[in-house]
């Protein structure tokens, strides 16, 4: 468990944030200039706080009242930025080893490195060059990994490339791992738990499902990248039409391609926008997927929209119509209604 509570003064802008951070991915979310880089500078030894902690298990890294402060290197940080700054005379093997041998074969399995250790960095796509320096990052044998904005510079088929390996080693690592980002789409599909910063203060944090999904987070996230997250298994496929059949404790939903194999989780998330909701039981319609569903929320935002959190099983999901729409329906708080959820509203990226 990473344990944060800290304030710094950077001229004008005041960083002023607490939260905690276990196993699994904490993404870091916010707009540019929100503090994100410098929150984990601060974790990493690199920006020195002017009040506050920072505990890491039972090891305090930093404390403002006692006068404690962990040196960088003694804080055993894996730190991966957004270029991979990789050592360009040295093959992938020399750079990996150069962070160190710990767990050096699982570490070049887990990320798939065995076929490029003889090659220099020259010779290496985006992709593969942040796989390199994540495996420099465990062959050092962290405590915690930084990672701060690692797929920024890539393009979406460099992304799509490296994200199952981010994926596994979420699921495999038992380390907090603090992840820098601006895109939703990759926050909803790593991370476990999700801090968003604004103007250098936390504003929400909590489980990602559980933040992304409250209907006052869309104008944190934005009203385009505003969704819920849900983790549903493989059923089925129905093979003829090229579909997956995907359940959960709210139903069942098709999307379209081959996803996973049978019995596997797979993660989506679903763009508010992209949910409708009816008062019947619609029909003859060309949605697939329609979940009886009930209102647990109602949120006006400041334009012409209205955030509405849903309850689907155990789930939450998350939809937003306009305040005509939302009067003229007479939506209400424990309101039983039907979502209806195009099978092509969920897109590649956002599944994991």
């Amino acid at each position: 468990m990473l344990q944060v509570a800290i304030q710094k003064r950077l001229g004008d802008f005041e960083l002023d944030v607490s939260f905690d951070a276990p196993a699994g991915v904490t993404a870091i979310f916010g707009r540019s200039g929100s503090g994100k880089t410098s929150l984990v500078n601060a974790v990493a030894g690199l920006l020195n706080p002017d009040a506050g902690r920072i505990v890491l298990g039972d090891q305090v890294l930093f404390d403002a009242g006692s006068g404690t402060r962990r040196a960088p290197q003694q804080r055993r940080i894996g730190y991966v930025f957004q270029d991979a700054r990789l050592f360009p005379h040295m093959s992938v093997e020399r750079n990996l080893r150069y962070g160190g041998d710990h767990d050096a074969e699982r570490v070049i399995e887990v990320l798939g490195l065995g076929d490029l250790l003889a090659r220099r960095p020259a010779g290496l796509s985006g992709g593969e060059k942040q796989r390199v320096a994540l495996g420099r990052a465990l062959m050092s044998d962290p405590q915690i990994l930084l990672l701060d904005e690692p797929l920024a510079a890539l393009d979406a088929p460099r992304k799509a490339e490296i994200l199952p390996y981010i994926e596994r080693l979420r699921d495999t690592v038992q380390v907090p791992m603090l992840y820098v980002s601006h895109d939703v789409s990759e926050v909803a599909r790593l991370a476990t738990t999700l801090v968003i910063l604004d103007a250098g203060s936390v504003v929400a944090s909590g489980p990602v499902g559980e933040v992304l999904s409250r209907p006052a987070a869309v104008p944190l996230l934005g009203v385009r990248d505003a969704g819920a997250v849900i983790v549903t298994k493989v059923a089925g496929r129905l093979l003829d039409d090229g579909l997956t059949e995907l359940v959960f404790s709210g139903g069942r939903i098709m999307l379209p391609g081959i996803l996973g194999t049978l019995g596997q989780t797979v993660r989506l998330r679903i763009p508010a926008q992209d949910v409708i909701l009816s008062r019947t039981a619609p029909k003859g319609i060309s949605a697939l997927n329609v979940l009886p569903v009930t209102i647990t929320v109602l949120e006006q935002g400041r334009g012409p929209g209205v955030a509405v959190g849903l309850k689907a099983g155990d789930d939450a999901l998350l939809a937003r119509v306009t305040r005509r729409s939302a009067s003229r329906m007479e939506l209400a708080v424990g309101q039983q209604v039907f979502a209806i959820i195009k099978a092509t509203a969920v897109g590649p990226e956002d599944v994991g």
